[in-house]
């Protein structure tokens, strides 16, 4: 803790505070609202008291937020007081604890740290109460406050967090059954946990609440924690051997359908990628800071004092060295450059792995921090993985080559072993994915050639021999030399133009970040170029410097340059916008030149360069903060043209300047947009954006829009959020076709931001799919990234569109590739009474001993709906049993998908008979599917009755039943012809057969010995 203030500055009760330090804004407001809610209190009985604070916030918004955070704020400082602090909370909040919650996050991420020891105690109670009484958005803070529980750190305040937050979990573990993301969440935070607790009795007590918390969950929830990807098994790895974890463990490994029907092996959670969500909540708010300041702010060669900091505050005990592999797997996975940061001289991303690893001090976490380095190379695909995730491990083995090589020389060793020993099964698999990883590395002109490091004269002769056994393909000296390089494009070759730089230097600078978070999803085409999803959690910092606009202004004339040199002058926003409608009016005079109007946008885009920088929209949202938002004197064009007529001459001059300022500043774009939704005075009038996008070089609606949700979306994840009900709804057409938009969207939000489009979904506010395109964006979304699909899947969910809408999706799903859409649709059919189109699709899933899809919903559907599903099978096993030439040539005629046959449903049937074998069910024993199973037996071919024997003994020990009373009548050797005439569809089949009459005679004396053999199999089966 800090030390304690002197005497002469008052120390204030909720953050610790030093003489230096500034009196903190947030601690002061709340202070200012607990000064009310006293005032309010004084001298009333409780009830009184309460009545007082219900009327108060009742008169508005402010008052209303004064109140609640004046009690949050009493609850932090004052212990006794909390409990009636927090009834009172939960009496007077008009929007569901919104603003305290908004309050608790900004305290977890900025003020934590700073934290009164009372105050933090009395947060996490809080947070406890919260969960209890289920209030919607606890989860997110729940998620939040895991994120500040250290890795490498077993200090009491440390583990008092850890074992506090997962004694919530545990009491609360129905609450956190119902939301995916927690468990996946709080799986794979206390698994990584784990590793640190170890040694006394109080660590070793925490632990075992920790193993038995993690492996209950991994049983019970697998496929909730399968979203967590290839990590999962990493974490898994460091544990396996705590006797718990070692069944487990196994049964990943050798028996996967324990964990869940779904789940095929190990290989399909390896080959799945982690996503960034969870490479990030193992790092504190304060060491993500940290790590992105360094990455986006400090020099290459003046980073050795930061880095000097960050070990002190971070690395300097034995226990955090487990604390190396959160971090490299952070810099590989979520922190990635831009063009703008390449081409500077940023400390970059390899340059701090290659310290971390020199600063590991035991053998153990040097091989762990090592396979972090190398983790998304194992498995590999240059389809679905980002090159940026493997380019930090071969530039790190580049770049330390010269001043470093014993670095480099560890590293390719490692690469070489870990090929044949991370897990022999897999050893195909694994030399597939470091050689898609180096294919792709040169593909992509990170390295032009790995000869040079491969073969390195620097290398011991037995590493080299071992690197040419292993990659002959990349040892081999480059044709021409190496001076083609000079070819590469400018994004591309970034590393090879530094080269120089680098090497002057000790440890090199290519890799440069800027705070930005990559998707999971995308994959740059080229190495260089701006990533095409991202997601900001700090802005990048710009050094702000004076707008240079002397190459344009001179071109314009006397009087509009006069003016626009003033605008340049002032720095007061209100007179900006008095320039800026003097500007607009001049240009809607008859005389001006529009030959001016592309040196004018110049202008004022490099004016407006500011405004185009930082968040949009404002951290909390009142009429009051947007309406300031939209006062910037770019707006006063927006604004003008929203009060003209369409008609009107005027409008399609600003349009005009609006286009040519598109061109300067493509972020004008989405403000536009922005600024159509927030301000009243546009109110009715975002149809004015199609005009706008008609007007640009695009032309054309789709195109412009997509363009600008795309920017918006690399810009601020909140305002693509704000704008999605809007844009959904004034654009259906552009926005309901196709999945463009959609797969943005679920590309960069979290859970919380997801369940808001949710509830705007179910309040009628946002569609984001309808009847005629909702099954080919589905289709889409199959190879989007795991998080995303589940994304997509919740807010079609949220819609009331009929299943049977989406039902043929099951034509295209594969249950290797797709699992994520069969067990959201999975779920979605155990809900539904079966349709005979619904039961024809899921029968007409290809048959295989590990896809459980259709024998899981056929049980469930039997179990719940035994008459409905019994009449469905007869109609869908008659109708194909006539005719099989016919059906073959219509097969081969028709599309491939969706085609049921006869022996498909033969094989589901006789899956589900093994399935329900050994329970209680009566399906098999329905009238519909015994008549059924005797028509067709009674025109199948002998392999087929000898294949599915035991199924069709089930019909004929019915029939055996039903014989005594139609032998009175027919005689036994009429058996099968009077069953015939008692199961009316036999009738089509009786006159199909009409020409081989003769055979059938032949067959039926045959049918009682089947019979005969039929019964005791089925009693042998039973036994």
């Amino acid at each position: 803790m800090e030390p304690s203030p002197v005497k002469g500055k008052p120390q204030g009760r909720l953050l610790v505070s030093t003489t230096l330090d500034a009196k903190d804004e947030l601690e002061e407001r709340l202070e200012r609202c607990v000064g009310i809610v006293t005032s309010l209190m004084n001298g009333l009985s409780e009830r009184e008291a309460n009545d007082v604070l219900t009327a108060h916030v009742c008169k508005g918004s402010q008052q209303h937020e004064e109140v609640c955070l004046g009690l949050f704020t009493l609850l932090l400082t004052e212990p006794p007081q909390a409990q009636r602090c927090y009834r009172d909370l939960t009496l007077v909040n008009r929007d569901g604890m919104n603003v305290v919650l908004i309050k608790i996050n900004q305290i977890l991420m900025e003020k934590f740290l700073k934290l009164q020891d009372v105050c933090r105690t009395q947060l996490v109670w809080l947070v406890r109460e919260l969960v209890k009484s289920g209030v919607i958005g606890a989860d997110g803070v729940l998620m939040t406050l895991m994120k500040q529980i250290a890795g490498g750190d077993i200090s009491n305040k440390n583990l008092w967090l850890a074992e506090n937050v997962l004694d919530i979990l545990v009491d609360q573990r129905e609450w956190v059954l119902k939301s995916g993301m927690l468990i996946a969440m709080s799986v794979y935070t206390y698994l990584r946990l784990i590793v640190d607790h170890h040694g006394t009795p109080q660590l070793l007590a925490l632990r075992q609440k920790e193993v038995d918390f993690c492996v209950g969950l991994l049983r019970e929830k697998f496929m909730d924690c399968f979203i967590i990807g290839r990590d999962l098994v990493r974490l898994l790895q460091n544990v396996a051997r705590i006797p718990e974890m070692e069944q487990l463990w196994r049964d990943l490994l050798h028996n996967p359908q324990a964990l869940s029907p779904q789940f095929t092996g190990v290989l399909q959670l390896l080959t799945s990628r982690t996503s960034r969500k969870f490479l990030a909540c193992r790092l504190t708010p304060d060491m993500e800071t940290k790590l992105l300041f360094m990455t986006s702010r400090v020099r290459f060669g003046q980073q050795k004092r930061y880095q000097d900091w960050f070990q002190r505050q971070y690395l300097s005990t034995a226990d955090s060295q487990s604390l190396r592999c959160d971090l490299i797997r952070y810099i590989c996975g979520v922190v990635h450059p831009s063009n703008e940061v390449l081409s500077s001289d940023i400390l970059p991303r390899w340059a701090i792995i290659g310290w971390l690893l020199t600063t590991c001090t035991s053998n153990v976490a040097a091989s762990n921090a090592k396979l972090a380095l190398f983790y998304d190379w194992l498995f590999f695909n240059p389809e679905k993985d980002s090159i940026m995730n493997i380019e930090p491990a071969i530039l790190v083995m580049h770049h330390s080559m010269k001043p470093h090589p014993a670095i480099t020389a560890t590293l390719l060793d490692f690469m070489c072993r870990i090929i044949p020993h991370f897990y022999p099964p897999l050893e195909g698999h694994v030399r597939q994915g470091v050689f898609n990883s180096l294919n792709f590395i040169m593909e992509k002109r990170v390295l032009a050639h790995l000869a040079p490091l491969f073969d390195n004269p620097k290398l011991d002769r037995e590493l080299r021999s071992m690197l040419r056994d292993r990659f002959p393909e990349f040892c081999s000296s480059p044709s021409p030399p190496v001076e083609g390089e000079r070819g590469i494009k400018m994004e591309e070759s970034v590393s090879l133009e530094m080269d120089n730089h680098v090497l002057d230097k000790e440890d090199g600078c290519y890799d440069n970040t800027e705070a930005a978070f990559s998707d999971d999803e995308e994959e740059p085409n080229n190495k260089g170029k701006k990533r095409e999803f991202r997601f900001h959690p700090i802005k990048e910092a710009y050094i702000d410097e004076p707008a240079d606009i002397t190459p344009f202004v001179d071109q314009l004339d006397d009087t509009l340059k006069e003016k626009v040199l003033q605008l340049q002058k002032e720095s007061d926003t209100e007179v900006q916008c008095e320039v800026m409608q003097e500007i607009v009016d001049l240009i809607l005079e008859e005389d001006f030149d529009s030959e001016q109007m592309s040196t004018l946008a110049s202008c004022l885009a490099e004016l407006f360069k500011s405004h185009f920088r930082g968040d949009v929209l404002p951290e909390e949202i009142t009429e009051e903060s947007l309406e300031e938002s939209v006062c910037k004197p770019v707006c006063l064009v927006f604004r003008n043209l929203c009060q003209m007529q369409e008609d009107n001459s005027g409008f399609s001059v600003l349009l005009d300047m609006l286009a040519e300022l598109y061109q300067k500043q493509p972020k004008i774009g989405y403000h536009l947009l922005y600024y159509l939704k927030a301000s009243k005075a546009a109110m009715g009038k975002m149809s004015l954006y199609e005009s706008f996008a008609q007007a640009t070089a695009l032309g054309d609606l789709h195109t412009c829009l997509m363009m600008d949700m795309k920017a918006c979306q690399e810009d601020d994840v909140r305002l693509l959020c704000y704008l999605t009900p809007s844009i959904y709804s004034e654009f259906p057409d552009e926005t309901l076709r196709s999945g463009e938009l959609l797969n943005m969207i679920v590309a960069v939000i979290d859970s919380t931001q997801l369940q808001e489009l949710m509830c705007h979904v179910m309040m009628g506010n946002l569609v984001m799919f309808r009847k005629d395109s909702v099954l080919n964006i589905l289709i889409q979304s199959l190879d989007w990234e795991t998080f995303e699909q589940y994304s997509t899947w919740q807010l079609f969910l949220a819609h009331s569109i009929p299943l049977e809408t989406i039902i043929p999706i099951l034509q295209h799903l594969k249950y290797k590739e797709h699992p994520e859409a069969l067990s959201c649709l999975l779920l979605q059919l155990r809900r539904e009474k079966p349709t005979e189109e619904m039961v024809k699709m899921v029968l007409s899933r290809p048959c295989h001993p590990e896809d459980q899809f259709t024998t899981s919903i056929l049980r469930h559907w039997a179990a719940k709906h035994d008459d409905t599903l019994g009449e469905h099978i007869k109609a869908l096993l008659i109708k194909n049993n006539n005719l099989p030439r016919k059906r073959q040539s219509l097969r081969s005629s028709s599309s491939k998908l969706a085609q049921l046959t006869l022996e498909q449903i033969l094989e589901h049937m006789d899956n589900l008979r093994l399935n329900l074998s050994n329970t209680k069910h009566n399906f098999f024993t329905q009238t519909p599917i015994l008549q059924a199973l005797q028509h067709v037996q009674a025109s199948c071919d002998e392999a087929h009755k000898m294949r599915f024997s035991d199924l069709f003994a089930l019909a004929e020990e019915y029939e055996d039943s039903s014989k005594p009373p139609k032998s009175r009548r027919k005689g036994p050797t009429s058996a099968l012809r009077s069953r015939k005439g008692a199961a009316p569809p036999a009738s089509n089949e009786e006159e199909s057969a009409s020409s081989s009459a003769s055979e059938e005679e032949d067959s039926k004396p045959k049918a009682p010995k089947r019979k005969r053999k039929g019964i005791s199999a089925v009693g042998s089966d039973s036994d």
